[in-house]
C-alpha cells in the first residue's frame, strides 16, 4: 500500500525547472522522507543513486578529498555500481546534516553542475544549523514534508469520499450519509495519526498493529535524544516529551515550566525545548502582544503553547486507547480538546508553511489561533463538539471587527454572520474556502 502524497507536484516542478538549485526536504524522522524520494526516483527518473550519510559515515572522505562536482559524481558513481548521468539519474543524499562537508559541496553543484538533479533528506538538519554548521545560504531549494494529513489519508483510506470532498468549491452543507462517513474515517485517523507506517499498519492489519508501530517510533524519538544529545540535557528533554499531555490538558494549555518538572526553571529547560522545535517534534505557538502586521512583531516570548508534530504521537504519548472510539465522539474532547486542537494547528501549518499564534485578553477571552492570510489577521475557534458558543470570539470580533472568523466543529460546512465554520475533516481545504 502506497500512500499519496501531496509533495509529488512541488517535486515534479523542481525536476522540471531549469534554473534550479539542489533540494533540500526537511521532515521529522519516520514522516516518510526516504520513501516518497525513492519513489519519485523510480516514477521520474531512469536511475537513483541512494546514499545515507548516517549509515554510511565513509562517505565523507569523497567531499573531503574533492571539491569539484565531476569528481565527486565519479566517485559516487563506483559506489553506486553504475553511471550517474545529468538528467536522468536522481541523486539522494539522506541524513545529509551528518555531513558537514557534503551539505557545502551543495554550493559547488548549484554553481558549477546544476544539471545534475540532488535531492537531500535532513531530520534533524534544524539542530545541526542551530549548533553553528555552516550553510550554502542561497544555493539550496527547500521543501518540507509533514506527517500525513487527514485528507491524503482519506485519500488513500476511501478514495470516493476524497474525490467528492475534493471537488467542493463553494461552501454548501455536505449530505448527512457522506458526512458521517467521512466522519468514521476521521476518527480512525486520530488512531494512526500521520506516520505513515502507522497509517498501514492500521488499514492493513488493525488497531493492535499500529499501537505497537507509534510506540516504536516514540522510542526511536527517545533514542535519537541520547544519540545526539549532550548527556546533560538528554533527561530534560525526555521531561518535557514526556509533560506534553499534562501542558495540553490544563485550562489555557499555556507551557509551563514547572510542569515538565517541580522546581524547573525556564532558563534550564530552554535548550531542550528549542532541541525539541529544531528536531520538528513540537510546534511553539506565541501568543501575540498584540493583534497586527505582521503577526510575528508581537510575538509575546515569555508566553507559548507547545503542540506535539503528530497528532497520532500526541495521542499514543498520553495513553489514550484505541477503544475511545466506540464512544460516539470522546475521541475530540479528551483532555479539554488537545487532540482536535493539535489536529487543527498541524493541518493549518501544512497550508500556510507558518506557525499560528494564539491572543487573549486577561481573563476575559482566548482565541486558540490567529492566521494571518496575507495582510487579513483572522481568529480561528476550534471546538471538539456540536456546541459551538462561544464568548471568546464574540468579545474578539466586537474589538478588532474581522472580515471573517474560522471556526471548526464537528457542525456541517456553513457560512453565516461572519464566519465559516468548517467541519474538523475538512481543515486541509481551509486556503481553498476561505
Amino acid at each position: 500500500m502506497e500512500i499519496n502524497r501531496n509533495i509529488i507536484e512541488p517535486l515534479i516542478k523542481w525536476k522540471e525547472r531549469r534554473f534550479r538549485n539542489p533540494l533540500i526536504v526537511q521532515g521529522a524522522r519516520q514522516v516518510g522522507k526516504t520513501f516518497i524520494l525513492k519513489s519519485f526516483g523510480q516514477k521520474y527518473f531512469d536511475s537513483t543513486a541512494y546514499f545515507n550519510f548516517e549509515k554510511n559515515p565513509q562517505l565523507s572522505q569523497f567531499f573531503q578529498q574533492a571539491k569539484e562536482p565531476k569528481r565527486i559524481i565519479e566517485n559516487l558513481s563506483i559506489l553506486h555500481g553504475s553511471k550517474i548521468s545529468p538528467g536522468s539519474s536522481l541523486i539522494i543524499f539522506d541524513e545529509i546534516q551528518e555531513n558537514n562537508d557534503a551539505l557545502n559541496a551543495l554550493k559547488y553543484f548549484s554553481e558549477e553542475a546544476p544539471e545534475y538533479h540532488i535531492v537531500c533528506a535532513g531530520s534533524l538538519l534544524g539542530v545541526a544549523l542551530s549548533r553553528g554548521m555552516s550553510f550554502p545560504v542561497g544555493k539550496v531549494d527547500f521543501l518540507n514534508l509533514y506527517p500525513v494529513s487527514f485528507s491524503e489519508f482519506l485519500s488513500t483510506a476511501d478514495p470516493n469520499m476524497f474525490s467528492y470532498i475534493n471537488s467542493i468549491e463553494k461552501i454548501e452543507a455536505i449530505p448527512d450519509i457522506f458526512f458521517e462517513r467521512i466522519l468514521e474515517k476521521f476518527k480512525q485517523y486520530c488512531i494512526s495519526g500521520g506516520m505513515p507506517q502507522s497509517i498501514i499498519s492500521l488499514l492493513n492489519e488493525g488497531v493492535n498493529l499500529c499501537e505497537n508501530v507509534l510506540l516504536n517510533i516514540i522510542n526511536s524519538y527517545k533514542l535519537d535524544f541520547s544519540k545526539h544529545v549532550e548527556n546533560k540535557d538528554i533527561q530534560k528533554i525526555n521531561y518535557i516529551w514526556e509533560s506534553l499531555p499534562s501542558q495540553l490538558s490544563r485550562e489555557n494549555k499555556k507551557f509551563i515550566f514547572k510542569t515538565v518538572k517541580t522546581g524547573a526553571r525556564a532558563r534550564e529547560y530552554e535548550d531542550s525545548l528549542s532541541w525539541l522545535v529544531n528536531a520538528g517534534l513540537i510546534y511553539k505557538v506565541y501568543k501575540s502582544e498584540k493583534v497586527g502586521l505582521p503577526l510575528s512583531s508581537y510575538d509575546d516570548l515569555s508566553a507559548f503553547k507547545v503542540y506535539a508534530n503528530d497528532i497520532g504521537i500526541l495521542r499514543r504519548l498520553s495513553n489514550l486507547k484505541p477503544s475511545v472510539l466506540a464512544d460516539g465522539n470522546r475521541i475530540f474532547s479528551e483532555f479539554k480538546g488537545a487532540l482536535t486542537e493539535n489536529y487543527i494547528l498541524q493541518s493549518l501549518i501544512c497550508q500556510f508553511e507558518e506557525v499560528p499564534r494564539y491572543w487573549t485578553s486577561g481573563n476575559k477571552a482566548e482565541v486558540d489561533f490567529l492566521l494571518q492570510i496575507e495582510n487579513e489577521i483572522i481568529p480561528v475557534e476550534v471546538k471538539s463538539n456540536l456546541n459551538v458558543k462561544s464568548k471568546s470570539l464574540f468579545y474578539y470580533r466586537e474589538k478588532y471587527k474581522p472580515s471573517i472568523c474560522l471556526r471548526y466543529s464537528l457542525n456541517n460546512l456553513q457560512y453565516a454572520h461572519g464566519i465559516i465554520n468548517i467541519p474538523l475533516f475538512l481543515s486541509d481545504f481551509t486556503k481553498r474556502l476561505v
